[in-house]
C-alpha cells in the first residue's frame, strides 16, 4: 500500500508540475502545497484587510505557535504587472510563516487599469500600513523586510531602493532592513516584452522605471535570486544591479540556481517542489541574519 501511495504521489507531482510549467497557476500550487503537507505550522491570521487609497487588500500569515513580536516580511507576487492576487500565494505565506516570520501579502493595481508608477505607489502604501499597524497583529515594526517574485521582485527591490517614494506614502525608508528579489527585472530598458511595454512605455523618463537607477550606498542589503534557465527575466538583471550596488559600497548578494526556470524558482518555496532548489532556505538565512542585527 505504501508503495502504491508513493507512486501515486509522484504521479500527482509530475502531473501538477507539468501543468505549472506551462501555465504557472499559483492557486493550484497553493492547493497542492496544502494537501502535500504545507498547511501545518502556519495560519492565515487576517484576510482581506483594506489599506491604501485605491481599495487595496492584504492578507497576513503567521506561525501557528507565534510568541512575542515577530520579524515581518512583505511579499509581493508576480504576474507581469497584469495579473495575480494575494489569495493565490498562500504557499509563499505559509512557507515563510513556518520559518518564524509574520508575512504580509498585499494586492496592487494592475495593467491595463493602471500603468507605472501606480502599482509601485500601492506597494509603498502597503509598507506604510505595515509600519504603522503591524504591531496590532503581532509583528515588529522595527524588523521589516521585503520579498517578491518576478514583477513582485521588481516591487520589493524598487521600493527598497526608492526612498522618496516610500516617504511620500508616509513610510519610513530607514525601517526597511533587507530585500529579497526572486527572478526580478531591475535593468530592462529598452523595453522588449509586451508586458514591460504595456506597464512602462507611457512614462516619459524610462530611467525612472528602472531599479538600477535608484542604486544607493545606504540601501538595505539585497539578495538577488536568479537562474540561467530563466528565459523570462534574464540573469543579467540581477548581475547588473548587484554590480552597481557593490560599486557604491552597498551589500548585494546574487544566488544563481542554474537550470531552474522562472516559475520553478518560486515553486521551490512550496513543500512539493522544495527539492528543486534551496530558494527558501537561502532566503530565510539571509532575512534572519539581516532582521536580527
Amino acid at each position: 500500500m505504501k508503495r502504491k501511495l508513493a507512486i501515486g504521489g509522484f504521479a500527482l507531482a509530475a502531473a501538477v508540475g507539468g501543468v505549472l510549467a506551462f501555465t504557472s497557476p499559483p492557486r493550484l500550487l497553493s492547493w497542492y502545497d496544502r494537501i502535500a503537507g504545507g498547511a501545518g505550522g502556519a495560519v492565515l491570521a487576517a484576510e482581506g484587510i483594506a489599506f491604501g487609497s485605491h481599495g487595496q487588500s492584504l492578507d497576513i500569515w503567521k506561525p501557528e505557535a507565534a510568541a512575542g513580536k515577530l520579524p515581518v516580511v512583505i511579499f509581493w507576487y508576480g504576474g507581469g504587472w497584469a495579473k495575480g492576487e494575494r489569495t493565490s500565494y498562500a504557499f509563499a505565506g505559509r512557507a515563510l510563516a513556518r520559518e518564524g516570520f509574520l508575512v504580509v501579502i498585499p494586492d496592487y493595481r494592475k495593467v491595463p487599469g493602471v500603468h507605472f508608477p501606480a502599482f509601485l505607489d500601492d506597494g509603498a502604501e502597503a509598507v506604510a500600513w505595515t509600519q504603522q499597524t503591524i504591531a496590532r497583529h503581532g509583528g515588529d515594526p522595527g524588523r521589516i523586510a521585503f520579498m517578491g517574485h518576478s514583477a513582485g521582485a521588481y516591487q520589493a527591490v524598487m521600493l527598497a531602493l526608492d526612498a522618496k517614494r516610500l516617504a511620500a506614502a508616509g513610510a519610513d525608508p530607514a525601517g526597511v532592513k533587507a530585500a529579497v528579489g526572486l527572478s526580478g527585472p531591475y535593468d530592462f530598458h529598452p523595453f522588449t516584452s509586451d508586458r514591460a511595454i504595456a506597464a512602462f512605455s507611457q512614462w516619459p523618463e524610462p530611467a525612472e522605471t528602472q531599479p538600477v537607477t535608484f542604486a544607493r550606498a545606504d540601501a538595505p542589503p539585497l539578495l538577488l535570486v536568479t537562474s540561467d534557465g530563466d528565459t523570462t527575466v534574464r540573469a543579467r538583471n540581477a548581475l547588473s544591479l548587484a554590480a552597481r550596488q557593490r560599486e557604491l559600497g552597498a551589500v548585494a548578494d546574487v544566488v544563481n540556481y542554474g537550470p531552474l526556470s522562472h516559475e520553478e524558482v518560486v515553486m521551490a518555496l512550496s513543500v512539493p517542489f522544495r527539492a528543486k532548489g534551496t530558494v527558501l532556505a537561502d532566503s530565510v538565512r539571509f532575512l534572519k541574519a539581516e532582521l536580527e542585527r
